[in-house]
């Protein structure tokens, strides 16, 4: 797994670990049914505590992003297409609705900010 945390950040670590999973989730990165870490082997491998893995992945299972099998480990969910569409548009909303405000703030006009998006659309 490609996760990058940071540590002076002021989002919590198991905010970002989890950010992070459901990242590549949402990017496909990781498939329905793959397996995850062990809670120990990626606390290990992040270099952070096994209670900061531990909660992010409860937090994950409680979304319904991953499944716990006890004995077998920990997987991403299957048939959950929905519902990962549904965070992505949820996670899209708020980070166009940061832009308007900050473009809100730079005093854009509307016309401006549509040519704008419209521009880098097209890249």
């Amino acid at each position: 797994m490609n996760i990058q945390l940071n540590q002076k950040s002021d989002k919590p670590i198991y905010e970002q670990l989890k950010s992070e999973i459901i990242r590549l989730i949402m990017s496909k990165e990781m498939r329905e049914g793959e397996p995850l870490l062990s809670m120990r082997a990626l606390a290990k491998d992040l270099g952070i505590s096994v209670i900061t893995t531990k909660r992010a992945y409860k937090e994950l299972e409680d979304l319904g992003y991953i499944n716990s099998v006890p004995g077998k480990g920990t997987f991403v969910a299957e048939g959950n297409q929905t519902m990962i569409r549904e965070q992505s548009l949820k996670q899209l909303e708020l980070k166009i609705k940061e832009s308007i405000e900050l473009s809100r703030q730079l005093d854009i006009k509307r016309s401006e900010y549509d040519d704008i998006v419209e521009f880098l659309w097209e890249e």
